[in-house]
């Protein structure tokens, strides 16, 4: 099945971009310093930019018709675990431009890389954000989405500033309301508030 990575929703282009781009660094660099500022060093596992532009990651962008940046996010391929040879993703670098925050950008990206995830035939998406009050948009936003909580998953170990979610992609297409804007909406591998972070 071919994949469609471009899609126009209200006005909000979502397509692959470059995290390289010059507006682009700029918005992922803000992501990062608040991940720093709100937790631990060895707690931030946000991608750097040359881990967005790994093969094994998909990085999409959000864009107003004029092509002013709104917000960002990307699907990483896990590794198949010894129970499933299904892929599975993880949703990484979520962040909506502060200007852009209230609009419902954060929830189309979400359900844009949700969707790509079921194109690829993934049997599960997850993530990590923070248990902060920081990250409680996020949470909301993953929630309204279909997500639940989960243990740690991939490379990941149990961690105090660590929070994890999971949605199951083999049963009926879940429900994914709008849920406002949790600006980074997580630390995705972070899901931010501010609303503003997901690693």
């Amino acid at each position: 099945m071919r994949e469609t990575l471009r899609r126009e929703d209200a006005g909000v282009i979502i397509a692959p971009e470059s995290p390289a781009v010059a507006d682009v660094r700029a918005l992922l660099d803000e992501h990062l310093a608040d991940m720093h500022a709100t937790s631990p060093a060895e707690s931030v596992h946000a991608l750097d930019l040359s881990g967005l532009l790994a093969p094994s990651v998909t990085f999409l962008t959000a864009r107003d018709d004029d092509g002013t940046l709104l917000g960002c996010g990307a699907l990483s391929e896990l590794a198949p675990t010894t129970t499933t040879s299904a892929g599975r993703g993880e949703l990484k670098s979520m962040r909506t431009a502060r200007p852009a925050r209230g609009r419902g950008v954060a929830s189309a990206v979400v359900g844009r890389l949700v969707a790509l995830a079921r194109e690829r035939g993934y049997a599960a998406v997850a993530l990590e954000t923070g248990p902060q009050e920081y990250f409680a948009p996020a949470r909301r936003l993953y929630a309204r989405h279909g997500f639940v909580p989960c243990g740690p998953f991939g490379s990941y170990s149990p961690d105090p500033c660590s929070v994890f979610f999971t949605l199951d992609l083999t049963g009926t297409v879940g429900a994914a309301g709008d849920a406002g804007d949790a600006g980074d909406a997580g630390r995705v591998g972070t899901a931010g508030a501010a609303v503003g972070p997901a690693a």
